[in-house]
């Protein structure tokens, strides 16, 4: 099973190419600056796109809708 949910996902986020986008941004900023928003130990996924959508179900990430 896939870890975090894209169920429980999108019940954060409105659409799957928004989340993709957010997610890719997030893990290009982990690569880049190492900042985690979680202890390095409560993250179930080693990779940081897996870590950045962990985080965005956390609420750990704001998300705002653009008009």
């Amino acid at each position: 099973m896939i870890y975090p949910s894209i169920d429980k996902l999108l019940n954060i986020v409105s659409s799957k190419y928004e989340l993709v986008h957010i997610a890719a941004r997030r893990s290009r900023e982990i690569t880049k600056d190492e900042h985690y928003q979680l202890a390095l130990n409560e993250y179930k996924c080693q990779k940081n796109i897996g870590r950045a959508l962990e985080e965005i179900l956390e609420g750990k990430i704001k998300i705002t809708e653009s008009k």
